[in-house]
């Protein structure tokens, strides 16, 4: 069978898209990620695209996957576009599902305004419960403030510009659902028609966290584009 990854978004972990691998492997041998820093592995000094795209070459590496299939959700998505642009030998297709592309300083400024634990704490305390469960042994807070470097990071330079997804030939489907609050469709149109080898899907009735999507729906529309 085909290898797919499937990679998680910020502040996330592997466990999150456990239900989709469920589905999916069925069809492919599924491998879960979990990047550095998050769901209690070990704490790199920052967090970074580099870092993680990096993260998963040494995983194909190392397990020695020369083409894999690449489900990446928010954060997970843009990294698999990072490789396609940087490291494309190894990836087959991509998925991306509620990733943002646009990033500028206010932007940044804006979802690292999210990221505060002492507001989470304050006004969403089983949010704060979750994170604590999903991270530790490590401070869940720490994961919030080296997350919020990364969008940063983004907001003072983008790492994917306008004119990178042009050279990248790998096959994409992206996917944005119609009730994302963190992600536009016109930012997710803009790359779809950048994109040389491009499929766009609108997902209804979807909002942005993970655990929201009709799972049933993801891998019905993952199948279809992977084959």
């Amino acid at each position: 069978m085909k290898h797919l990854l499937l990679l998680h978004g910020a502040i996330g972990s592997g466990e999150q898209l456990k239900p989709l691998e469920e589905k999916l492997r069925v069809f492919y041998t599924v491998h879960v990620l979990t990047f550095p820093g998050h769901g209690g592995t070990a704490m790199p000094d920052a967090f970074s695209i580099p870092l993680f795209a990096e993260f998963v070459k040494t995983y194909c590496e190392n397990n020695q996957l020369d083409k894999v299939f690449i489900f990446g959700y928010s954060m997970g998505g843009y990294i698999a576009l990072y490789l396609a642009k940087h490291q494309p030998s190894f990836i087959e297709k991509i998925v991306t599902l509620a990733t943002k592309f646009e990033w500028n300083e206010k932007i940044a400024e804006q979802e690292i305004k999210k990221l505060q634990p002492e507001t989470i704490e304050r006004k969403v305390p089983q949010f704060a419960a979750i994170l604590n469960q999903r991270h530790r042994p490590n401070d869940w807070k720490i994961v919030l403030n080296k997350t919020a470097g990364l969008l940063k990071s983004l907001g003072d330079k983008n790492c994917l510009q306008a004119a990178d997804y042009t050279a990248i030939t790998t096959p994409c489907l992206l996917l944005v659902g119609d009730r994302d609050p963190m992600v536009s469709f016109d930012e997710t149109l803009a790359v779809y028609k950048s994109l040389p080898m491009a499929e766009l899907c609108v997902l209804p009735g979807t909002d942005h966290p993970i655990e929201k999507a009709d799972i049933l729906l993801l891998q019905f529309i993952t199948r279809k584009f992977l084959g």
